[in-house]
């Protein structure tokens, strides 16, 4: 049996394969099934403040042709979410980042928040948004946008994590001063990443994991965590193997 300790479980979007992505009923799905944390996206409505909601485009979950930065929260909130027909019935709704982070102080669970391509265009909100904020421990910031994870370093001690792409620098991952962990797709769990991260001072996630992988049973020393749509699939997979 291994003695490998179990590393924490982020459910992606919330239990997102149990339930609709980035809603309360993902989220408490996650709770339920027993996640370490949750991985969400925040986006700024019109008047900058931060909702829930992955795309910047409204289309694809609630069938309107509009940017989500071009709607107050009251229209937002009114949008039922949904994948086509689904939401004449639906009852999901788009959660504000705030009462988000009441509702995990409450059960102290961390969170992964995601900053997404809308506050780019409005520092200021992002930076009201920081002022002040607790967070369950564990929760931590992450993004594509480099800039974005300085911003949250300059006002925060938080935990930043940089999403990789096939553009990042590898051999340059000293440079990102800002950041302290890397974000991955599981297709870059490959010793030459996994070497560059420790080489860089830097730990690492993986995300799309299932439960299926085998490096799940023994993960690399610069791993500290996993992001899945399947939350209660990767911790099984994890506990039967401690």
């Amino acid at each position: 049996m291994s003695s490998v300790a179990r590393l924490p479980v982020y459910a992606h979007r919330g239990a997102s394969a149990r339930a609709l992505e980035n809603t309360w009923q993902a989220f408490e799905k996650a709770l339920a099934l027993g996640a370490d944390g949750i991985e969400l996206d925040v986006q700024l409505s019109k008047e900058g403040i931060p909702v829930i909601y992955h795309d910047l485009q409204l289309k694809r979950l609630t069938g309107k042709h509009k940017a989500i930065n071009e709607c107050t929260v009251k229209e937002l909130q009114k949008y039922k979410l949904g994948k086509s027909w689904r939401r004449l019935f639906s009852k999901y709704t788009m959660p504000t980042f705030h009462d988000v982070v009441v509702w995990a102080n409450e059960r102290q669970m961390p969170l992964n928040i995601e900053l997404k391509s809308t506050l780019l265009d409005n520092h200021d909100a992002l930076y009201a948004m920081l002022e002040g904020l607790v967070l369950p421990k564990g929760s931590h910031f992450s993004s594509f946008h480099y800039e974005l994870l300085e911003m949250v370093k300059w006002k925060t001690d938080y935990e930043t994590a940089l999403i990789a792409t096939k553009k990042l620098h590898w051999d340059l991952l000293s440079d990102y001063e800002a950041i302290d962990t890397v974000h991955m797709h599981k297709k870059y769990y490959k010793t030459r990443y996994l070497e560059a991260c420790v080489a860089s001072k830097k730990a690492c996630r993986f995300y799309a994991v299932d439960g299926s992988e085998i490096f799940l049973t023994n993960p690399h020393p610069a791993v500290k965590g996993w992001i899945t749509d399947y939350p209660d699939y990767v911790l099984s997979q994890q506990i039967k193997n401690e």
